[in-house]
């Protein structure tokens, strides 16, 4: 046999990776998936905040944004601590400066049970939710393909995986933070 084309490796592609030195090899992949994920993540956030300006909150952030969806999320009050854990919020201030905000624009209500503060939307709350969903349905549900394939893989699956992803930076961070 003479090594033929069977006998050839398979053509690499080239990955699209932002820095080169993290695409160490047999890890490629890995530095892709970090790039599509900081470009998606920058996308998603455009998303959010032009969505919420086009419902009427054209001042709330990103994380403004997610906070009040989260608030409103089954039109259950939140505790501090569940929203920090929900959203992955690591620094407290982040979300008091927020609710804060969300607070002084009268989309959220608070109520404090001894130390613990419960917070939940204001019908205005809800009503700006109800409209950036009204929005999304509209301008971005109508993009995604009957099947919920995207990239020959169903939505679902994409969400799984990155939740297990998730779970290896988190535990990246903690190994790092230790050295």
């Amino acid at each position: 046999m003479d090594g033929g084309a069977d006998a050839r490796e398979p053509e690499r592609r080239p990955f699209i990776v932002s820095s080169s030195h993290l695409a160490t090899p047999g890890s490629e992949d890995l530095s892709e998936f970090e790039f599509s994920l900081t470009v998606a993540n920058n996308a998603f956030q455009h998303w959010i905040v032009r969505c919420m300006a086009a419902a009427g909150l054209p001042e709330l952030s990103a994380i403004e944004t997610l906070i009040l969806h989260h608030v409103n999320h089954r039109a259950k009050e939140k505790s501090i601590p569940d929203l920090m854990f929900a959203l992955n919020i690591s620094e407290r201030h982040y979300l008091n400066y927020a609710m804060k905000k969300l607070d002084a624009r009268g989309l959220i209500e608070r109520r404090k049970q001894g130390k613990e503060v419960f917070v939940r939307t204001s019908a205005a709350g809800a009503g700006y939710c109800a409209e950036y969903a009204r929005l999304r349905n509209v301008c971005l549900l109508e993009l995604i393909p009957d099947d919920r394939r995207v990239g020959g893989t169903v939505i679902a699956e994409v969400a799984k995986a990155l939740r297990i992803l998730n779970g290896f930076y988190e535990q990246a961070s903690r190994s790092v933070s230790s050295l």
